[in-house]
Formats: structure tokens, sequence, C-alpha cells
């Protein structure tokens, strides 16, 4: 008797052994190139914001201009927490995530009304209104000079973020780990396949009974609390936080990562952000006054010729490669 098939859900959450090889080399980098953890910290903070960027648009279909909104606001909000109230990052981070959450969830009624370019143009315009009041009240925020005197105190009491940010990165790889494990366990649950029936249909999803509008008001509100805890990290490490964390080019940026790594699988975002840091802090060195142009080339090119034949003509040229290693040896 033949043994049923694996359900695809079940296979779905399965961890495969090129995941844990890609997280055992992110750790690694904690002890290879400790010099480099505040890129890599960079990396793992933007890599967590475009995560939270794919739940609603790869998955919920929701496009967005204006994430950067949630981004800024939990950098605020844990930058002025920790001026203001007490330095603990733990419960900074909390408080951060509580607020980013809360605005995602009271946007989020806005959000579902209209098509794609309305949504493109509430959520550009929150992001909007929140940087122009951020900047109009510089008594609270700093303005454009940013928040000073932020100091955040030792992780758990003990491990103080050093000015080679080596606890830094660990801290923000973790969280970033945490927060995608359970990402990946929605998106892969029956809540996420609705998801995907919403984005694809949300008139024949509403009609087999899914209740389109609680979906995607929760999924908006969890990319919410992702970004924010994404903001809060870059305030806690840098001791930092301004006007930049809710700027157009904070929501383009991680849009571009996200569209470089793939949309709709959480591991794009990851990917994604690898490439577009490296290829921003590459070509930023070499020309510091058109690194944009190039970065606009690859980008276009990436578009006309598609990623995935891109790939096969990868593949195609190291197994090329490989059949000549091994026909000289």
């Amino acid at each position: 008797m033949e043994a049923s098939p694996r359900p695809k859900a079940l296979d779905a959450t399965r961890i495969r052994a090129w995941e844990i090889v890609l997280w055992l080399v992110a750790l690694a980098m904690w002890f290879v190139a400790p010099k480099y953890a505040p890129l890599f910290n960079e990396i793992a903070i933007l890599a967590l914001f475009a995560v939270s960027l794919d739940l609603i648009l790869g998955y919920g279909g929701i496009v967005s201009l204006g994430h950067a909104a949630f981004f800024g606001t939990g950098a605020y909000a844990a930058a002025l927490f920790a001026k203001h109230v007490m330095p603990d990052p733990v419960a900074g981070l909390a408080v951060a995530v509580a607020i980013s959450a809360l605005l995602g969830l009271v946007t989020s009624a806005l959000v579902l009304r209209g098509s794609d370019l309305t949504r493109l143009m509430v959520t550009l315009g929150v992001a909007l209104i929140l940087y122009e009041l951020a900047n109009r009240f510089a008594n609270i925020t700093g303005g454009a000079d940013g928040l000073q005197g932020v100091v955040v105190g030792p992780l758990f009491g003990k491990f103080a973020f050093d000015l080679g940010g080596r606890v830094a990165y660990l801290y923000s790889l973790t969280l970033l780990f945490v927060l995608f494990m359970l990402a990946r366990r929605i998106v892969n649950a029956p809540f996420g396949y609705g998801l995907r029936a919403i984005r694809d249909n949300s008139r024949r999803a509403a009609a087999i009974g899914i209740p389109v509008n609680a979906r995607l008001t929760a999924i908006y509100t969890l990319a919410a609390a992702y970004a924010g805890t994404a903001g809060a990290l870059l305030a806690q490490t840098t001791n930092f936080a301004s006007l930049d964390g809710l700027d157009f080019h904070r929501s383009a940026d991680v849009l571009l990562a996200l569209v470089l790594g793939g949309i709709g699988w959480l591991y794009g975002g990851i990917l994604g952000t690898v490439a577009f840091k490296l290829m921003h802090d590459f070509f930023s060195a070499w020309t510091p006054q058109y690194w944009q142009f190039w970065i606009g080339l690859v980008f276009v090119v990436l578009m006309v010729v598609g990623r995935d034949r891109i790939a096969t003509r990868l593949r195609h040229l190291f197994r090329f490669g490989a059949r000549n290693a091994n026909t000289a040896k």
C-alpha cells in the first residue's frame, strides 16, 4: 500500500538544509568579520523591514509607498522612551512595537478602501503627514537635527552596546530570526493561504467565506509591528532617531530591496537586502556621484531580462564551468 503524499502545507513549513546554512552563515559573520558588524547590523534591520513589507505586498496584495511611517514611528518611540522614561532596550522595544502596531491598526481602515492607486496615495500621505509632524514638533523630535542625547542601557543589564557594533548585530540578528520564523509560520498556515486567495481575487475569496477586511487588517497591523521593530532596533543600536526614518527614500529603498530579492517569498526580503546593501556600498565607494545610476541600471536589466531567466543562465554557466573543470582533470 502506497504512503499518502505529504500535505503541501506541512511540506512548506519544513525547514530545509539551505535555510539552516543561511542562518548559520549570518551567525558566523559575528565571529569571522567582527569589524563589519555595523554593516551587518544595518543589513539585519533592513531585512526585517523588507520582511514586514512583503507581508502586506507579497501576501496581502497591499501596495505601499509609505511603509516608512511605521519604521520611523518605531524609531522615535524607542528613542523617546530611552531618553525620557528608562534606558532598558527590551522595554523600549516593546513600547515601540505596541505604538507601531496601533498606528497600523488605525490606518488600516484607510488602506482597505479603494484601488491599488488609492492605497499608494494613502500610504504615502500617512508617511508624509508623520514626517511633517515630526519636523514641526522639533522640541520633541529634534527636527532636522535629529533626537539628541539618547542613551540606551545594556541589554538585559549585562551586554552594553559597544562601538564595534557586535552586540547590536547579535541583538538585531536574533530578533530577525525569531520574527522571520514567526512570519514563516503565519504565511504557511491557513491564515496565510487565505491571504493569498485575497491577493489573487478578493471578491472570490469573500464569496467562499474568507473574512477579507479582517485578515487584511490583521496582516497590516502585524506588518506595522514588524516595521516598528526594525525602526526601534536602528534607534537603539545607533542611539539616534531622525526624520530620515520617515523619509520617502526609506520606503523606496526597502521596496527596491524586496523587488530585487523577490516579492511573495519571505527570503526574498533578506536576500534582496543583502544584495542591495552590498551594491549600495560598492557603487557609492566606486563612483560617489553616480552610484544611483548603476543601481538603477541593475534594476532596469533585472526587470527587462527577468530574474528567472538570469538565474537559469547562471545555472547553465556554473554547470558548463563544472563540466570543463572535470574534463581538464
